[in-house]
């Protein structure tokens, strides 16, 4: 066998033989260890944000709109309304709040304007995917979101998906991180309870939440990894930066993150909601599950901590029956209902949802065990098709926001 003689050369040298030369991502500041700690001094615990994201509608075949260039300037450079991945999706963002009857209060209002300045040029939908559409291809004009989809270009560019995301302040970086680790068990119970995408291209994809599954195609996504140390993040993101992998942590699109730069636990697990009452419901059981389990680790009671593969396979189950199927206890192996396992799951957060007064947002959630986002799809299908199944639901994700 030869060998090769081994010979320096130039940077420039170098970089000229990759067949596939790495991403020029954007430039961001590193992450470090003190700007975590630093991120997490809260002076106000459990304080919430919600973002959701919606999407732009044709007003009479509700087809979807790749029109964010023209709708932003309809609201004037409002902070509340941001771009998304795709041209046809919209992102509201609430201010912090303190309840989460008031992040939904602030999205209903934010909802309705958006309504009022579209003046019926276009409308709105709000779920995990939409029913029919195949229009994929039209990705938004930021620069984060070309070179998204110039990476990852059969996942950015086949699919559009929507998720509402709640982030949760955690005072104390010790605290935050036994709360992240904990909170990781809980995922499947919240993605069952928010599943609301069961159709794609007019089919009905077996699926109570089939918006994971595209987002799977992405590197960084599902059930997100236990951390033993906040240097075990900043140590992932480094390597990932040096890699040119990916640029920084925002790159992380597990269904749960640590947001550095907020200081929250950010919860990624469920669908868009179509009715606000249900974003409500489910905003409430993610704060009153977060206080529940600080205050255990403040009390130095032990709190989850299980592998990630266990808890995907639960989060599988979540994804295709919802809230129909089952799920299995993680330490004893038993197999439990999984209304029956939420159902004691809500009764352990009732006397945490009445610290926020969210008592009647815990009731709702109850509901939501009876018939979730993807039963009422599959109910209005079987009735209007899957055309009336699309106006259902634009009517009702405006209206939602009239009634609040």
């Amino acid at each position: 066998m030869a060998i090769e003689k081994v010979t320096a050369v130039s940077p420039e040298i170098a970089e000229s033989r990759w067949t596939v030369r790495p991403p020029a991502w954007e430039e961001t500041e590193p992450l470090t260890l003190a700007k975590v700690v630093a991120a997490f001094e809260h002076t106000v615990s459990f304080t919430i944000g919600v973002e959701e994201e919606l999407m732009l509608v044709e007003p009479e075949g509700l087809d979807l709109a790749p029109v964010i260039d023209e709708v932003l300037p309809l609201v004037e450079n409002d902070t509340r309304f941001a771009r998304e991945l795709r041209a046809a999706q919209i992102e509201i963002i609430t201010p912090v709040c303190l309840t989460a009857s008031d992040a939904c209060r602030e999205l209903g209002h934010a909802r309705e304007h958006l309504i009022e300045r579209l003046a019926g040029r276009y409308r709105l939908l709000g779920c995990g995917t939409h029913p029919f559409s195949t229009r994929h291809g039209e990705i938004t004009g930021a620069d984060r979101y070309r070179q998204i989809a110039d990476e990852y270009t059969w996942a950015a560019k086949r699919s559009l998906v929507c998720g509402l995301h709640v982030h949760v302040a955690v005072p104390g970086a010790d605290r935050a991180l036994a709360v992240y680790n904990g909170l990781r068990s809980y995922l499947p119970e919240l993605a069952a309870l928010g599943a609301n995408s069961a159709f794609v291209e007019g089919l009905d994809t077996g699926m109570a939440s089939v918006r994971p599954k595209f987002n799977d195609a992405y590197p960084r996504s599902g059930i997100p990894p236990a951390l033993r140390t906040w240097d075990d993040l900043v140590g992932f993101v480094q390597w990932g930066r040096s890699g040119g992998l990916f640029p920084d942590e925002s790159h992380c699109w597990w269904e749960m993150r640590p947001h550095p730069v907020h200081g929250t636990i950010e919860i990624r697990v469920s669908d868009t909601q179509t009715a606000l009452d249900d974003a409500t419901s489910i905003v409430a059981v993610i704060q009153a599950l977060v206080a529940m389990l600080s205050e255990r680790f403040d009390a130095s009671e032990p709190l989850p901590l299980h592998e990630t593969h266990w808890i995907t396979e639960n989060a599988w189950r979540a994804h295709r029956y919802g809230v129909r199927g089952w799920l299995v206890d993680l330490d004893s192996g038993a197999r439990v209902q999984t209304r029956e396992r939420i159902t004691r799951l809500l009764d352990e957060l009732e006397p945490y949802a009445d610290r926020f007064d969210a008592s009647q947002q815990l009731n709702g959630a109850r509901t939501l065990l009876a018939g979730n986002g993807a039963d009422r799809q599959r109910y209005v299908r079987e009735r209007e098709g899957i055309h009336g199944l699309t106006r259902w639901l634009v009517d009702t994700t405006e209206k939602s926001a009239a009634d609040v």
